[in-house]
């Protein structure tokens, strides 16, 4: 069956089709004869109880320079005109992206939204790992600086990063001298109303930080995200580079751990973040990546998945 499919991402002319998965995601939908239409969060607008999208009708073709061509703009009432809106811009998950989700929390019972978004909304990446604290490096959110000292003191080695940062951005290593620790926290404190996250640094991230995707709960694949010399972050975005990867039996038991909660809350396409086969850092459900380096190194079909799931859930509502 063809489907209306309404895309909320970033700019077109902004992405890089080697690597991302929305783009990847679109092209599977093209393939069944789905039609696209793309807009931006700024984009909706809510009048008389509706949720309405100027937007713009998208082919897409893997050709680098030349991926799309938009139609002309039209305003859709994204509970009555498409079958499928697919959540998927960027963070930063501020008070922007959570309206967003606010707004398209009122067209479910119209309209299956990707990723649930009031799921979304309520599984922040760093703060809904917490449930499954068993399975992570020590682990602290705090603006203290003598509560990171602490910590710092009893694990040797840390990592401190923002609470809603994205893509390995302003991820810093403390290394045991604590050197330039209480200038580091004036500054998360400055820039961000937020508390930030500490870790136990865990050496293992030399090896590489696995992305696995979970699929409706079931595990998709995985791809090892390696740091680039000098770095500590494996973010595919700051340098790091993809190989080719399998799961250990403790990443089985986390996903397995982690894959019924995820179905139930409508959280269809989640990335996890697993340090030396065995460390969770991250639950990622906002607009997980990964997927086109997959299936290079497996060849498999990660969108069609997607899409297989997504008919699945259509199904269930009719």
């Amino acid at each position: 069956m063809s489907l209306n499919v309404a895309v909320q991402m970033d700019p077109m002319e902004s992405i890089k089709i080697g690597g991302d998965s929305t783009f990847h995601i679109m092209l599977a939908a093209q393939a069944r004869g789905h039609r696209l239409f793309h807009y931006l969060a700024p984009d909706l607008t809510m009048r008389d109880g509706r949720v309405i999208a100027q937007a713009r009708p998208v082919e897409v073709r893997k050709q680098e320079g030349d991926h799309f061509t938009f139609g002309e703009p039209v305003r859709i009432d994204l509970g009555r005109d498409v079958d499928v809106v697919l959540m998927r811009q960027d963070p930063p998950f501020d008070l922007s992206y959570i309206t967003a989700t606010h707004l398209l929390e009122r067209i479910q019972g119209e309209t299956l939204v990707v990723n649930d978004p009031a799921a979304v909304r309520n599984a922040p990446e760093k703060i809904f790992v917490l449930d499954y604290a068993r399975f992570m490096p020590p682990t602290m959110i705090t603006r203290s600086l003598a509560e990171t000292r602490a910590f710092l003191a009893e694990h040797g080695e840390i990592v401190v990063k923002p609470l809603y940062g994205n893509a390995g951005t302003a991820v810093f290593h403390v290394g045991g001298s604590g050197a330039n620790l209480s200038a580091l926290v004036e500054l998360f404190n400055a820039s961000w109303v937020e508390p930030f996250m500490v870790q136990a640094f865990i050496p293992g991230v030399a090896s590489g930080d696995k992305r696995i995707v979970l699929i409706d709960g079931e595990v998709a694949g995985a791809v090892n995200r390696i740091p680039g010399k000098g770095e500590i972050r494996s973010n595919l975005a700051v340098g790091g580079s993809a190989a080719k990867t399998e799961l250990t039996a403790r990443e089985r038991e986390i996903c397995a751990a982690m894959g019924p909660e995820l179905k139930k809350r409508g959280l269809l396409f989640v990335g996890i973040d697993v340090i030396g086969g065995e460390w969770l850092t991250e639950i990622n459900v906002t607009s997980p990546t990964g997927i086109v380096s997959i299936d290079a190194f497996d060849g498999t079909d990660t969108g069609g998945m997607i899409w297989n799931a997504i008919d699945a859930r259509l199904a269930a509502r009719a």
